[in-house]
């Protein structure tokens, strides 16, 4: 029998999936691996600030939670999430006038997946999306994944734009719209009741689902809240309401919620078994115990005070730092102001010049869906101090300081 001869040529491996190649690196997550020096004051990043977490009430919590119940907390757990944590967040929804129950809510890793698991759930290849425009990085790249067609809704200084969004949910068709209607990212922009009611009628009319994300609810510095647009009249059947604990206890626990109608939570449940079969049984024992004994309200009213001054020193030293004729908002809470260059500024093509000076923002033009804007950055207040803040402002003002306007 002859001898077999073994080729030397190679075939190549098979592509990776059109969904992978189509869908970018966050910009975001790229600038913070630039920015990631200790001498740089990054407004890049939405990081909250660290000094801030309750580091030692989460300890104990952790430890009462190995010592009292060690075989249950390094266990393997449900999909749904632990009990006695989601009957703590349904008390807070309840609490501030969104009745639930514990069985409304599945426990997601960071709201991020919540997200993902609802793209899973409710998108085939094809389907139309509506968002924001400009709109959260992270969801345009999740929809991507998921092969969606991703359509911007207008928005103006108030948000969304409801009647925009009735015209184009008649041409288009969506299955889902996303929005952050509070303290939205990467804008800071909140949505007035009026025009919650109003998104929620358009939903309801034109049959699409909606997924409110709530990160930043729980941060605002003035001014009374405006109900969830899950509690509008016509929205309560077809909303997803995410929540999130990075913002109001640590990022690190990578804790959410998604609060779903039944059939779609179901769905999510399913879909996150495939997923990770569940959160962090530990890390969801410990935020559970730690919101039984902490006053995370005392907490919060403390992370709110210092993010307050944050964001003045922020609003009160843009006028010497951005050029002339620059803009921005003053947003009543979360994490970001939104500004604008005069027209003929790129914010990204000065970004690298920027950075040569210690300091950074996010250029504001990846975040669009639509066309985007060149002149826009978001800028992050919470991640330093009112004094940090005032020296990466100088860096700003000395880095832009003879900047010439393109073309």
């Amino acid at each position: 029998m002859p001898d077999v001869i073994l080729s030397e040529a190679r075939t190549p491996a098979p592509a990776l999936a059109a969904r992978a190649a189509r869908t970018g690196s966050s910009p975001v997550r790229d600038i913070l691996a630039l920015t990631a020096r200790p001498e740089v004051i990054s407004f890049a990043g939405g990081l909250p600030a660290p000094e801030l977490f309750d580091a030692a009430g989460m300890a104990d919590a952790f430890r009462h939670v190995l010592a009292e119940a060690p075989r249950r907390v390094l266990q393997y757990s449900t999909t749904e999430g632990d009990p006695a944590l989601r009957a703590a967040v349904a008390a807070r929804y309840s609490a501030r006038g969104l009745p639930t129950e514990a069985d409304d809510l599945l426990v997601t890793t960071g709201s991020q997946q919540g997200l993902s698991l609802l793209a899973t759930a409710l998108l085939e290849p094809g389907d139309v999306v509506l968002v924001e425009d400009p709109c959260y990085l992270a969801a345009l790249q999740i929809f991507s994944l998921a092969g969606a067609r991703v359509v911007p809704v207008p928005t103006d200084d108030g948000g969304l734009d409801p009647a925009a969004l009735d015209e184009i949910a008649a041409r288009e068709r969506p299955k889902l719209l996303y929005v952050i209607p509070t303290f939205q990212n990467p804008t800071g922009r909140t949505l007035s009741a009026e025009r919650r009611a109003a998104v929620a009628e358009v939903a309801a009319r034109r049959g699409l689902w909606i997924a409110e994300d709530d990160p930043y609810g729980e941060l605002r510095f003035e001014g009374e809240p405006a109900p969830w647009v899950a509690a509008f009249p016509g929205a309560e059947d077809r909303t997803a309401l995410l929540g999130s604990f990075s913002k109001v206890m640590a990022p690190g626990l990578r804790l959410g919620t998604v609060r779903a109608p039944a059939a779609l939570r179901r769905a999510c449940a399913i879909a996150k078994q495939a997923a990770d079969l569940h959160t962090s049984t530990i890390d969801q024992a410990a935020a559970a115990r730690y919101l039984a004994v902490t006053d995370l309200d005392g907490h919060l009213a403390r992370v709110r005070d210092a993010y307050r001054a944050r964001r003045d020193a922020l609003i009160d030293g843009l006028p010497a730092a951005l050029p002339e004729g620059s803009r921005w908002n003053r947003p009543a809470g979360g994490m970001f102001v939104w500004a604008t260059l005069p027209p003929g500024y790129d914010a990204a093509a000065l970004l690298p010049e920027v950075v040569k000076h210690d300091v950074a923002y996010v250029p504001g033009a990846p975040f669009f869906a639509g066309a985007p804007d060149p002149t826009a950055a978001r800028l992050s207040f919470v991640t330093h101090a009112p004094e940090e803040i005032r020296e990466g402002l100088g860096r700003l003002r000395k880095a832009l300081e003879g900047t010439r306007r393109e073309g």
